[in-house]
């Protein structure tokens, strides 16, 4: 009679085989012969499933995981990383969301999970060591920062410009070009590359100074973290500094970045 009201072309036999041999709900329709599309077909093949107590946590659907894995890996975890790194997961916002929120629908207890292990130590959070090879590509970084903490707009021009920065002091927009030098050399001194080579020439052209008309400020990082900020006017002609004879231009110290 059941199947009278239904209507079904199938029986309990075949929906229990289509169950145990498939991953998903439109995978079970299809299977039967039935447009997989449906919601009304999908809430009817589940509706007959519950009545037969039919188990579907081996479903993944789109997901690589099932819902019975989730359980045994949330059961079995002390944090969400835990979790994502037991379903073979990729460790980010989205896809903790995603997870959590099908926990949440299959009413799963996670209140274990801590949200963050506050015992971990700052290594073990985040331990990739500070690559010196690296500082020439962020020292244009610190000195946007460093400028923007102290209220100066800055800019980077649209298109190459002699300078890398447009800075707005109270003095007006400065131009400012930013060097960066990574070790000392091999006297114990902080030799900084302050020249350019020229525009149509490779690069295995010698340097030539800027001109001083061109530019206000060089911003100097350097690998231990010292600043300076140097007016054009005083290093004009220059294609290299030691940056320590111009100690009294050294305004800063991001040495906690270099750790």
């Amino acid at each position: 009679m059941a199947a009278t009201r239904d209507r079904r072309t199938w029986n309990d036999v075949q929906l229990r085989e289509a169950v145990a041999g498939n991953r998903s709900w439109r995978a079970v329709a299809r299977s039967l012969g039935l447009k997989a599309t449906s919601a009304g077909v999908i809430r009817t093949l589940k509706r007959h499933a519950d009545r037969l107590g039919l188990d579907a946590t081996h479903f993944t659907g789109q997901r690589r995981w099932s819902d019975g894995q989730l359980r045994a890996v949330v059961l079995g975890s002390s944090c969400w990383a835990d979790v994502l790194a037991g379903l073979g997961v990729i460790d980010n916002g989205e896809n903790r969301v995603r997870v959590k929120g099908h926990a949440v629908r299959l009413g799963l207890d996670y209140t274990h999970l801590k949200k963050l292990d506050r015992s971990a130590t700052p290594a073990e959070v985040f331990d990739e060591p500070t690559r010196p090879e690296s500082l020439r590509y962020a020292a244009s970084a610190v000195a946007m920062a460093w400028f923007s903490l102290r209220g100066c707009a800055v800019a980077l021009p649209v298109e190459p410009q002699e300078y890398d920065l447009l800075v707005t002091t109270a003095k007006g927009v400065q131009r400012v070009q930013v060097k960066s030098c990574a070790s000392r050399n091999g006297h114990g001194r902080w030799n900084v590359g302050i020249g350019r080579r020229p525009y149509a020439l490779d690069k295995s052209a010698g340097k030539m100074p800027y001109d001083p008309d061109s530019l206000d400020l060089f911003f100097v990082l350097l690998g231990d973290g010292s600043i300076y900020i140097i007016p054009s006017s005083v290093v004009a002609g220059r294609v290299a500094i030691d940056a320590e004879t111009y100690s009294p231009y050294r305004v800063g110290d991001a040495s906690s970045l270099m750790r």
